[in-house]
């Protein structure tokens, strides 16, 4: 069993019924009304922190996890002809979302997606399995991973994620 979080309660006169909580770093903040009770701030604070822990764990599934989500979406989207052997995590993987290696039927996803909305995940996973069925990113790819209905939302989302992050220089900026 792990460490129990460290948790900040702040506590807000302008606050009137509404509970919230956040992680900011290794500390989990927990927002509650000024006018609760200790009592009921304590309650509060069990049952956010817990239920921060259970929507974190959601974002980051295990490799068998991984897997078997990997096994619903090429059966939803892709017709079940993209079956990998291996989902994993991966931290090295610096400047891509994730990849697949088609001989091996393996597929890897960057540990920075963890913590993403579940449909980004999907997206990047629809992303490799596609490469399970066509290697490289012509037309015929493209049109495989345009199936999941979120894609081009993804596609948004991570290309945001990587401007914000510094990751790709904005168009016409030149790189030392």
């Amino acid at each position: 069993m792990g460490v129990p979080p460290a948790v900040e309660v702040r506590r807000s006169e302008r606050r009137r019924h509404t509970v919230s909580a956040y992680r900011d770093g290794e500390r989990i903040v927990v927002l509650v009304p000024a006018s609760l009770s200790r009592a009921e701030e304590a309650d509060w604070v069990e049952r956010m922190v817990a239920r921060l822990e259970r929507s974190e764990q959601r974002a980051r599934p295990s490799d068998d996890d991984l897997l078997a989500r990997a096994k619903v979406l090429s059966n939803r989207y892709l017709g079940g002809i993209a079956a990998p052997d291996s989902v994993r995590w991966v931290d090295n993987q610096n400047s891509r979302w994730g990849s697949c290696t088609p001989r091996e039927r393996a597929i890897r996803l960057s540990t920075r997606l963890q913590g993403m909305p579940s449909w980004v995940i999907d997206y990047v996973m629809v992303h490799e399995l596609a490469h399970l069925i066509e290697a490289g990113h012509d037309a015929r790819f493209w049109a495989w991973v345009d199936r999941y209905p979120q894609a081009e939302r993804a596609k948004g989302y991570l290309a945001g994620w990587s401007a914000a992050e510094r990751m790709d220089p904005p168009p016409g900026e030149d790189v030392d």
